[in-house]
């Protein structure tokens, strides 16, 4: 039998008593890849990302583990609510326009220490003040670093499309600004390289491509550690006590924790391992977050139909943007219907040994996402169902 069999009769024997569709995580399999993250890290705190989990059960039990400390999160409304609920050290990583949530920020001294915001320009800054509604607390400023990788003379940029800083000077100019003003204060300097970090280099059927991701993300990992060390010297020089660095992610973890400038690392997707992240040389790791649906139709010879499933991760819309049937394995879409709103026909040979009722074991192309369609997650080890646990759906907190 193979481990993925094994996995199916695991899971099928601990959900017996439940009703799909819904949703596991492997809680030994989700342990091994926080270790794993955290070795890999060589020794540099791991910043857990909230919207690779979205689930205060799961967050709670990585920030337990040696190697974590504090969560990144991506909206201001989650950010206040974690640190009303106790989360002291959350790293917004995303810029806002929550006038009421800055208005609450800049009112309550716990939610102003708690939580950094993220600012590329100084507009951000002039929202924030205008919105403060006579709050006078100081607010946490982290200033984000482009990190793309510019070609022909900047014609070219390979990279995510995120923040507008992309030299030293640049980052030291906004940080002039943020130190001339009051009521803010300087703690902190984020550079996410996901062109490294969430583009995977050994993509299956596609040795071209892969070897091309290869050299691009080795060009660009020389040219940001040089750019990203010259950027933080440059802040220094204007904010002394700069609290952290940021960067990385799951794809990029050893590569960015190598880098001196860099006091810490951020990542989140792989705690759960969803598809997406198959394809790296670099590392492996353990699906440990699933969705299950049931056979509710055997349409004909080789085909049977799952209750629901069209469940796609954002990005480019494409067939790597699907959650992929996982177990049993040998079942795949139809090309002429994919995945779909309430149901899904899939094929294979393996379908004539499914009954109604029986299960099938999915995997969201992303992590966090695969939270927004269910309101819980039952924690399983071994065969069993230990926990049951809300996710921020199940909580009433739907942020974006």
């Amino acid at each position: 039998m193979t481990p993925r069999a094994t996995d199916r009769l695991r899971y099928d024997r601990a959900t017996a008593h439940l009703d799909a569709p819904l949703a596991i995580v492997d809680l030994e399999a989700f342990d091994a890849n926080a270790a794993d993250l955290v070795r890999r890290a060589g020794g540099k705190p791991v910043r857990v990302a909230s919207k690779s989990v979205r689930c205060r059960a799961l967050l709670d039990r990585v920030l337990a583990r040696e190697g974590f400390a504090g969560i990144m999160s991506f909206t201001l409304a989650e950010s206040l609510w974690l640190a009303r609920e106790g989360y002291d050290d959350v790293l917004l990583a995303y810029p806002s326009a929550d006038r009421a949530g800055y208005a609450e920020l800049t009112s309550d001294p716990k939610l102003a220490s708690a939580v950094t915001v993220m600012v590329d320009d100084p507009a951000q800054l002039d929202l924030i003040d205008a919105a403060r509604d006579g709050g006078r607390e100081e607010v946490r400023v982290c200033l984000e670093l482009d990190t793309s990788l510019r070609l022909l003379g900047g014609r070219i940029a390979v990279g995510p499309k995120r923040s507008p800083v992309h030299s030293p000077a640049e980052l030291a100019s906004l940080a002039r600004s943020v130190a001339r003003r009051p009521g803010f204060r300087l703690v902190g300097v984020m550079a996410y390289e996901g062109h490294v970090a969430g583009v995977g280099d050994a993509v299956a059927g596609r040795p071209l491509r892969s070897r091309a991701v290869r050299l691009m993300q080795a060009a660009a990992r020389r040219e940001l550690a040089e750019r990203r060390a010259a950027v933080v010297r440059a802040v220094r020089a204007v904010a002394p006590d700069l609290e952290f660095v940021n960067g990385g992610g799951t794809g990029s973890v050893q590569h960015t924790a190598a880098e001196d400038a860099v006091t810490e690392i951020a990542a989140g997707s792989g705690l759960y391992v969803p598809r997406l992240f198959d394809h790296y040389r670099s590392f492996t790791a353990r699906p440990a977050a699933l969705f299950a649906l049931p056979v509710v139709r055997r349409p004909g010879v080789g085909v049977v139909t799952v209750l629901g499933g069209g469940y796609p991760a954002s990005g480019v819309a494409g067939a790597d943007r699907s959650p992929v049937p996982y177990l049993p394995e040998g079942l795949r879409f139809d090309p002429r219907e994919g995945a779909g709103e309430v149901q899904t026909p899939l094929l294979g040979a393996v379908a004539d040994d499914l009954l109604i009722g029986d299960t099938v074991w999915f995997r969201h192309a992303k992590a966090g996402e695969l939270c927004e369609r269910f309101d819980a997650l039952h924690l399983v080890v071994g065969d069993e169902v230990v926990e049951t646990v809300p996710t921020y759906r199940g909580e009433g907190r739907t942020f974006l």
